[in-house]
């Protein structure tokens, strides 16, 4: 042991080659990372769509496929193994984001014909703003619809086949028509600021992040909005259609009219 004077403190021992601490005495090392576990085709195929819809609804559809690899964390090698193709990848985008969310049952409840009008209307709207308008939904359907209309074009024609027959049928009957003709600009216009005014609660909530005002706030859109607006434009058709040929009145048995017939 060799001895340090300092004029200012006691000798301080200096320890020459000391001894190596026991193994005992050892902080335990860190525990290796455990290994990441292999997904399936099928989990790994989810991973890359759950990820570009995420990807296309912050970036919308011009992103690149590099920077969605990067993003979900896998090799641009292996996303091209998986979609060959960037507009292959969309197409699946929007079978889960569009196709995906259609509701059987929103078909189910304007076919009743047991239902209230008004009552069915407001029911379809309600669950259809709250559950199928969703941000991503929202956001990569403003996207395609400013890029290239890939994904609009797709869904609008899904619109005009399954949605918009039944509106405009119901909208005669409330008017007391049973007119199958095809639906007038007229009238597709009135129905588009109906649809058009449901879109925009998604579009203020999901786009410039404002709150809807309702009771239930932004989290929800409440039956009471939806119900104001289906009735305005309910009335509002039937006050525009006035002058429409009514429905002809349901006969007896021996063929003739149920309403009474005024004596000369």
């Amino acid at each position: 042991m060799l001895w340090l004077i300092d004029p200012l403190v006691n000798r301080v021992p200096i320890l020459k080659n000391p001894e190596p601490s026991k193994p005992g005495r050892r902080k335990a090392e860190a525990a290796p990372a455990p290994a990441r576990r292999r997904l399936s085709v099928s989990e790994r195929e989810r991973q890359i769509v759950d990820g570009a819809i995420q990807f296309f609804a912050e970036n919308g559809l011009g992103g690149q496929l590099r920077d969605l690899a990067k993003s979900i964390g896998v090799t641009h090698a292996l996303l091209y193994h998986y979609f060959p193709t960037k507009q292959a990848l969309i197409d699946r985008v929007y079978v889960e984001v569009f196709e995906g969310r259609w509701r059987d049952s929103w078909e189910q409840v304007l076919d009743d014909p047991r239902m209230d009008i008004e009552d069915k209307l407001t029911a379809f709207y309600t669950d259809y703003v709250n559950n199928g308008l969703s941000r991503e939904f929202v956001r990569i359907l403003m996207f395609s619809g400013l890029m290239d209309h890939t994904i609009t074009d797709r869904f609008f024609a899904m619109l005009r086949d399954r949605l918009f027959p039944r509106l405009i049928r119901e909208t005669r009957r409330f008017r007391g028509s049973t007119s199958r003709a095809r639906p007038s600009e007229r009238e597709l216009e009135l129905l588009m600021g109906l649809h058009g005014g449901m879109y925009y609660i998604a579009i203020r909530r999901w786009i410039y992040g404002q709150d809807v005002h309702s009771e239930a706030m932004h989290e929800t859109c409440d039956e009471a909005l939806v119900r104001d607006r289906v009735r305005s434009y309910l009335t509002s058709s039937r006050e525009l259609f006035a002058d429409e040929r009514p429905a002809r009145a349901p006969r007896t048995a021996t063929g003739s009219s149920s309403r009474k017939r005024t004596k000369a």
